[in-house]
C-alpha cells in the first residue's frame, strides 16, 4: 500500500491560485500512478488530473485543462496541483489517490482529503 498525506487547501477568492501537495510514502509507491480526485458539496467524486512519477504520462479532466498543472517532485516524493484561475465551482475536498501499474485504473490508495473553497 502507498500512504498518501495532502495539504495546501484553504480560502481564495475567484481567479486566485493555490497549490496542492501529496506526500507519498510505502515501499512500493514509485510502481504507482497518482491522481487527484474532488468532491464538491452534494456531489460525487471525480477525477481531476493524473501523472507518472517520470512525468511521461499527464491526463486532465475537461474542466480543469488550462488551468491546473499536475506535477511530481521525485526527491520530496511529493505531487503537486497548481491552481490557477480559480471559480466558485472548484470548491470541492481535494484527495490524493494512487493507482498500480496494471492497466486497471482503480485507485487503491487515498489520502485525507483537504479543502478548496473558492469565493465568489
Amino acid at each position: 500500500q502507498v500512504q498518501l498525506v495532502e495539504s495546501g487547501g484553504g480560502l481564495v477568492q475567484a481567479g486566485g491560485s493555490l497549490r496542492l501537495s501529496c506526500l507519498a510514502s510505502g515501499r512500493t509507491f514509485r510502481n504507482y500512478f497518482m491522481g487527484w480526485f474532488r468532491q464538491a458539496p452534494g456531489k460525487g467524486r471525480e477525477f481531476v488530473a493524473a501523472i507518472s512519477w517520470s512525468g511521461g504520462a499527464r491526463s486532465y479532466e475537461d474542466s480543469v485543462k488550462g488551468r491546473f498543472a499536475i506535477s511530481t517532485d521525485n526527491a520530496k516524493n511529493t505531487v503537486y496541483l497548481q491552481m490557477n484561475s480559480l471559480k466558485p465551482e472548484d470548491t470541492a475536498v481535494y484527495y490524493c489517490a494512487a493507482t498500480p501499474h496494471d492497466g486497471s485504473g482503480e485507485y487503491t490508495s487515498w489520502g485525507q482529503g483537504t479543502q478548496v473553497t473558492v469565493a465568489s
